[in-house]
């Protein structure tokens, strides 16, 4: 973990500390390039799913919001009257070969906690596999109308309708280059060619971090703030205030502990941490707290460890806020693009 903490201070700092990697980035930038020029001019193709596709996918490595914004666009498409199949890698399982259905009962460490967190959430049909066309194929033929593929911007064998790229507010896109001088996975000026571009907001962390100046057709805010707590055993539910005035361990094996971190502390907690690398495998081993010990811990590392969780163990949840008329926008654009009607029916 300390090597990618020390990664991502050489990535969200200033350029010039990377320059030795600088040509190893362009070297990556330009394979970047090929590959999406011989998809642009037909000489590899993008393979269609039976059903519309919304990619929800980032530039950047690490987290940036990209799973709760698919979970939370998952769950208003299905309010709109869709039946939806959430597509995904499955990183951190060790499933491989043909996709996979996922079902609630599944095991993280096969199907990936990511995966298992939108089968608990809702979805009509989760599907893992590194195959993506293969994945979503499989999602429509068990009922999906609309197809949500949680990261996948760079899998461009996937044809899609709708393209959403998210990015941290705060941490934009960190010294602007590419892999490995810097976080980012395609160039900036990826963003002008998606649909809509989601700046994910936390409290206290407002703003847009140079050097992000989108220009995609949407551009819509999303603020995600910490909601209750939620306990591993009983699924009773508790005001993040009532933990305050004694020490708490947080863990997180997410893109971006700190923010975890840094947003209970906004709330008054005192926090002693645990960060993890992200989908890093959770057993006892790992959650060695005293019998005593009050645990805060992520939704989607609570996946991991509902098997051997104790009474002081608890999820927290994150709550997807987006401005009303925005969010209409956005669901009323990806209805129109994948062909589907969905007017009239309120977000929740």
């Amino acid at each position: 973990m300390r090597f990618e903490q020390r990664l991502l201070r050489l990535w969200y700092g200033p350029a010039w500390r990377s320059l030795p990697l600088w040509p190893l980035a362009w070297l990556f930038g330009g394979v970047v390039s090929l590959r999406r020029l011989l998809y642009r001019t037909g000489a590899l193709r993008a393979r269609a799913a039976p059903v519309p596709v919304v990619v929800v996918g980032n530039l950047t490595v690490g987290g940036t919001g990209k799973t709760p914004i698919t979970a939370w666009l998952a769950s208003e498409l299905g309010r709109r009257g869709h039946r939806v199949g959430v597509v995904l890698r499955g990183y951190g399982g060790s499933h491989s070969g043909r996709p996979r259905i996922v079902a609630k009962s599944d095991d993280p460490a096969v199907v990936g906690d990511e995966a298992l967190l939108h089968a608990r959430r809702g979805a009509h049909v989760v599907v893992v596999g590194a195959d993506r066309v293969a994945a979503a194929t499989l999602a429509a033929e068990h009922g999906a109308e609309i197809i949500v593929c949680d990261d996948g911007l760079q899998h461009l064998r996937l044809a899609r309708e709708f393209e959403i790229a998210v990015v941290d507010a705060a941490r934009g896109l960190g010294n602007g280059w590419m892999l490995p001088a810097g976080p980012l996975r395609e160039p900036a000026r990826r963003l002008e060619h998606v649909d809509a571009v989601l700046l994910t907001e936390r409290g206290g962390e407002e703003g847009v971090a140079e050097p992000v100046r989108p220009r995609a057709p949407l551009l819509t805010r999303a603020r995600l703030r910490l909601g209750e707590a939620v306990n591993l055993l009983t699924a009773e539910r508790r005001a993040l205030a009532a933990f305050a005035g004694a020490p708490v361990h947080a863990v997180a094996a997410i893109g971006h502990p700190q923010a975890f971190f840094a947003g209970l502390r906004r709330l008054g907690l005192e926090v002693v941490e645990h960060p993890l690398a992200d989908h890093a495998t959770l057993d006892p081993v790992v959650l060695a707290f005293p019998a005593d010990a009050t645990v805060l811990m992520t939704e989607k590392d609570a996946v991991k460890c509902h098997r051997y969780a104790q009474p002081g163990w608890w999820w927290v949840d994150l709550e997807v806020s987006i401005d009303r008329s925005s969010a209409e926008q956005l669901l009323t654009l990806i209805l129109e693009r994948a062909g589907l009607s969905g007017a009239g029916v309120r977000l929740g």
